[in-house]
């Protein structure tokens, strides 16, 4: 199988993640549940992914670094804590259900849709700079794209946060591993983000990165620490982490951040944008396929979308799906980039690298999809 949906989950991962997991299963307990060799080991694989994690996106503070389930996790609680009934927030045109689906959850939330032009980075800070008005509550923000690979500039969009002085989240889902990320220079409230993608860690894990904004718990129960008071502890990560942590994952998340630390966050972006890039260029050549691509190489990450005339999107998707290609077709979880962009009626094929693919699978791809156009396949 050629393996190009890494923007929903990273297949390929380095061998070291399932060894990593593997050891865990057979020999971590829990952290904080007991003094025994088997409990501590835990903790310190804790701490290590949590240390860990501190140094790729630049916290001081290890334990500013909270373990959930998956970005989702991670955006529920952010906003839950900054967003009350009756809140305005500002989002970009490019939001995933992950972000506008609990925000239309909290009762009477005005959400103020920052739209901007695909891949207009100057478009997008100034659509922000119209939005955020003196109401506004929070500010929340993709880095990258998850349909189109667009980077956001949301280190211009982080500056007039803090000049408006409005709390920002991010949604690190597409970004983290890829593109610095840089919680100390952004100055967020939280930073979320999966470890199943750009992190090779394994899925049902994530992190959620903490700045000085007291989070609000989602859940409540033990924590291994303040067991005699019955609120959740004050401090982090405890405060967010109740019941029992998942071990075998936060090892796999640790060997897989340690995967990215040693092949380098810059390296690993620079070579998924010159494949999408290259790929790109290469679909423009056959006819009938319309590519959404930045002419900017700052601007696009290693995902791209495309169509193709005379077929659904869903249906290529299936097509190429058996024939041992796997991509992701429709709306991908994120109506509201589908509709800033203008193909919220048809939605794209997306394509998504990851450290692993090679040239040569992009260019199957491309002649498949070339071969289909020739034969009329494409025309029903």
């Amino acid at each position: 199988m050629i393996y190009l949906d890494s923007a929903a989950t990273t297949l390929q991962k380095p061998p070291q993640v399932a060894r990593a997991t593997a050891w865990a299963i057979n020999h971590l307990a829990s952290p904080g549940r007991g003094g025994h060799a088997a409990a501590m080991a835990a903790a310190n694989t804790a701490f290590a992914c949590r240390q860990a994690a501190a140094e790729l996106f630049h916290l001081s503070d290890p334990e500013q670094v909270v373990f959930t389930f998956n970005a989702t996790h991670g955006l529920n609680i952010a906003m839950k804590t900054l967003v009350r009934p009756g809140s305005t927030v500002v989002v970009s045109g490019y939001e995933h259900n992950a972000v506008t689906r609990p925000l239309h959850a909290i009762p009477n939330v005005t959400v103020r849709v920052a739209a901007s032009p695909l891949f207009d980075r100057d478009g997008a800070v100034a659509a922000f700079r119209r939005a955020i008005t003196p109401e506004v509550s929070a500010v929340i923000c993709c880095h990258v794209s998850n349909v189109f690979g667009f980077i956001l500039p949301v280190e211009d969009i982080a500056r007039l946060c803090r000049e408006r002085q409005v709390p920002l989240i991010v949604d690190a889902s597409q970004s983290a591993g890829c593109v610095p990320v840089d919680m100390e220079a952004l100055g967020a409230a939280f930073i979320a983000m999966p470890g199943h993608k750009g992190l090779y860690g394994p899925q049902g894990t994530g992190l959620l990165l903490c700045g000085d904004t007291l989070p609000q718990p989602l859940l409540e129960g033990g924590t291994g620490s303040a067991s005699l008071v019955q609120s959740m502890p004050d401090f982090l990560p405890d405060r967010l982490e109740a019941g029992t942590h998942n071990v075998a994952g936060i090892a796999g998340l640790l060997a897989g951040l340690n995967f990215v630390r040693r092949r380098g966050v810059e390296h690993i972006g620079r070579r998924e944008g010159a494949l999408i890039r290259r790929f790109g260029q290469e679909l423009e050549t056959i006819p009938g396929i319309t590519v959404f691509r930045a002419r900017d190489p700052q601007a696009q990450a290693g995902v791209l979308s495309f169509q193709m005339e005379g077929m659904d999107c869903e249906e290529l998707g299936e097509r190429l799906g058996r024939q041992g290609i796997a991509v992701r077709a429709g709306l991908h979880c994120a109506p509201l980039a589908h509709q800033t962009a203008g193909t919220l009626e048809r939605g794209t094929v997306r394509v998504s690298v990851s450290a692993f693919n090679q040239p040569q699978e992009l260019r199957v791809l491309a002649n498949r999809l070339r071969q289909l156009r020739r034969s009329g396949c494409a025309n029903g």
